[in-house]
């Protein structure tokens, strides 16, 4: 594709999620540049370019999935293999941004890991920094490169609506801090909100559900939070919702993280649907576990879209209602 500022536009992806890598590519008619990646066997990552993108206008697709520190490491060699080919601009394109809970020294002697891994995306060449639902807002400040962030709530609250789901509904945030965004979703869909007021234990050993803030008897709950992490958080919400009259529970999240146990707990849980996007792949062993429980909603042509935005210089903000 031409007509960009910074040379011919290019798509090279990582190896955490080459099946979005294509729908990107799909979108933009473009086939990705070939790249070789492999670890030797002192487990050394080794990253090569199988063609020249010398003046080009890169995007490296790579969310931080898991194994969540090679990735990080795929993300940085890569980034510095494409600045030693003279790219003409390198935007890191990380849907999935790992170590983001880390984002403050909320305990004494502790790192803000989320500044840390922004320094080293900067410092290895990065030009650019496009990410989706961050953890926390202000890890946007982190970056001293030009940063966009993207939301997939619309995405998520079009399926809502097409599936019928927000009929009768409560939008429900599992915690404090998802407040927020689960403020928004409620505001787009037209619905009511309920907060969980979850605090942790005297003991430290884990949290309990202190109150329900809302009325969700006879409702269908829609439970919404950033990423479905291990499961623990949103599972526990779930059985307290039933137990305070919810009708049905819908679990909604833009990341699935879905580290162990995460399956056997959301299989196990009373949680009707898991309806998440393909920002991170999911290993089949999970949606085999999972079965119809689980809904991905492709964020393809959104990251496509607004890659072809910042290749030819056009607003990206205009993509999502003011």
């Amino acid at each position: 594709m031409s007509g960009g500022l910074y040379g011919e536009l290019s798509v090279i992806g990582g190896s955490c999620n080459p099946a979005l890598t294509q729908e990107i590519c799909d979108y933009l008619r473009l086939i990705p540049v070939p790249v070789t990646i492999k670890k030797f066997a002192n487990q050394n990552i080794f990253v090569q370019l199988q063609q020249s993108v010398r003046g080009c206008d890169v995007f490296l697709i790579q969310p931080l999935g898991q194994p969540v520190n090679d990735m990080v490491m795929e993300l940085l060699i890569t980034i510095d293999a494409l600045r030693r080919d003279s790219a003409g601009r390198i935007t890191a394109v990380v849907p999935y941004y790992a170590y983001g809970r880390t984002d403050k020294k909320d305990q004494p002697r502790v790192p803000i890991t989320a500044r840390l891994l922004a320094d080293l995306i900067t410092v290895a060449g990065a030009d650019r920094f496009l990410t989706i639902d961050l953890h926390a807002g202000q890890i946007q400040g982190f970056f001293t490169i030009p940063t966009d962030e993207l939301t997939a709530i619309y995405l998520l609250c079009d399926f809502i609506r097409d599936a019928g789901l927000a009929e009768n509904a409560i939008v429900v945030s599992p915690d404090i801090g998802a407040v927020r965004r689960a403020r928004n979703y409620a505001q787009l869909l037209g619905l009511p909100l309920a907060i969980i007021e979850k605090r942790r234990r005297l003991d430290g050993a884990g949290t309990e559900i202190h109150t329900l803030i809302g009325d969700v008897e006879g409702r269908r709950c829609i439970l919404v939070d950033d990423e479905i992490d291990t499961g623990g958080t949103i599972c526990q919400a779930a059985e307290y919702l039933k137990a305070r009259g919810g009708e049905e529970v819908f679990a909604v999240a833009t990341h699935a993280v879905f580290s162990d146990p995460a399956a056997e707990r959301l299989a196990a849980s009373p949680i009707d649907q898991i309806i998440v996007t393909n920002t991170l792949p999911v290993r089949p062993e999970t949606k085999a576990q999972l079965d119809d429980k689980l809904v991905q909603i492709s964020v393809g042509s959104l990251l496509g879209e607004t890659i072809r935005r910042i290749h030819q210089g056009i607003s990206v903000g205009a993509m999502f209602p003011q």
